[in-house]
């Protein structure tokens, strides 16, 4: 798979979050033939939900789409290195391989802070791939909480 190119499209979604006021975070779900299963943008602010990552949008609209709650083979990519809670959301769903961009030195789940995507200890491990695009990754980040102080 060609990782760059989804992970751009990811960026594309991360935008478009900073756009609407949250956090640019995006991630997408790819097949493992190439398609795009579901798309998302961080949106906890504008749909009050606490769990409106977006890995966890992405998931919702893969699984909608597959009509199945497990996604296995899939891909997931993401701007910013999943938090515990969308680590554990891609080990439920099955997800084969996570790619992201910049690691969450605060709440990284996968690398940073916990090991949870392919702990030894759960049934499922996802395999992980950090660092697609994390230049462009994290100056988006970067900018974006430099604006607001």
């Amino acid at each position: 798979m060609d990782d760059e190119r989804y992970m751009r499209e990811a960026l594309d979604l991360a935008r478009q979050a900073a756009e609407a006021g949250e956090a640019p975070i995006g991630a997408v779900v790819v097949s493992a033939d190439g398609e795009i299963l579901g798309r998302g943008r961080n949106s906890p602010i504008a749909l009050s939900d606490p769990t409106a990552h977006a890995e966890i949008l992405a998931l919702r609209q893969a699984g909608a789409r597959l009509r199945n709650y497990r996604l296995t083979g899939t891909t997931l990519y993401v701007t910013l290195e999943p938090c515990v809670m969308c680590a554990g959301a891609l080990v439920a769903a099955r997800v084969a391989r996570l790619v992201f961009g910049a690691r969450d030195l605060r709440f990284g789940g996968v690398r940073s802070k916990f090991r949870l995507a392919d702990s030894q200890l759960l049934n499922h491990r996802v395999e992980v791939v950090e660092g697609i695009l994390a230049v462009e990754c994290l100056q988006l980040l970067q900018g974006f909480f430099r604006q607001r102080r």
